[in-house]
């Protein structure tokens, strides 16, 4: 198991930034209508685990079942992260791990997810 570092993020133009302490172990890749146009990548943290450095301005997007609530910077369009609520009902916050700007692009391996069929 990889050990869990602090990452930092942003969106493209820095207006929403982040530190979060995670794993780059279990990354899924969903092909959801949602996440497979988006090209997301996610990491899952528990709240405690994920800070806001800069939290310019933001919108959200529900979709489904509306229990994730998918963050967004209004300036330049990107979703860095999304809160909602695990399978077991505790919080969590889903990180957008191409929105990470300290690793090398594709130095992660994420298993593919069949959430078009949930």
């Amino acid at each position: 198991m990889t050990d869990v570092n602090t990452h930092q993020g942003s969106c493209h133009c820095g207006a929403v930034a982040y530190d979060v302490d995670m794993s780059l172990d279990g990354l899924i890749e969903c092909n959801c209508s949602h996440c497979y146009r988006k090209g997301f990548v996610l990491g899952f943290v528990q709240p405690d685990a994920f800070r806001l450095s800069a939290e310019g301005p933001q919108t959200e997007y529900l979709f489904n079942n509306h229990k994730i609530r998918h963050r967004f910077c209004e300036t330049c369009g990107v979703q860095t992260f999304a809160r909602g609520v695990a399978p077991d009902g505790s919080e969590m916050v889903a990180v957008n791990v191409r929105t990470l700007t300290d690793i090398e692009p594709f130095s992660w391996t994420a298993q593919r997810v069949d959430g078009a069929s949930f």
